[in-house]
């Protein structure tokens, strides 16, 4: 089967993880507050055959990385930045957590408007059901 049009670079990135066999991979988005809830889904989904990503900072505790308040305020950007392409490497979403805030209502929107199929660990929290 040929493509009249070139691949999309989303098009590359599935062709090149099925060349290399790479398991599924999940991204957890959630509020930082539940970090405890997010390493338990890591370990459930590691223990699944998964690749597993998700935040590796938490600025909610203190951390003297982002103790300057101007730091903090350019690091988060950068932050939201990186989680938003793990959501673009990431095969599917999960969301932790029974509370969606601000950004993490931001992600899901991200993620379903690449078409990356998103998970609850709370499904009554998902804004758009």
């Amino acid at each position: 089967m040929s493509h009249s049009q070139p691949l999309t670079p989303e098009e590359k990135l599935a062709d090149a993880k099925k060349l290399l066999s790479l398991p599924h991979i999940v991204v957890i988005c959630g509020s930082t507050r539940f970090m405890t809830e997010m390493t338990e889904a890591d370990l459930r989904e590691t223990e699944a055959g998964r690749i597993v990503v998700k935040p590796g900072c938490d600025l909610k505790s203190p951390h003297e990385l982002w103790s300057d308040p101007a730091e903090a305020e350019a690091l988060k950007a950068r932050l939201d930045e990186l989680h938003r392409a793990k959501i673009r490497l990431a095969d599917e979403v999960l969301v932790v957590g029974d509370y969606i805030g601000d950004s993490t209502r931001a992600e899901i929107a991200y993620s379903r408007s690449l078409g990356k199929p998103v998970r609850f660990t709370h499904p009554e929290v998902d804004p758009d059901a």
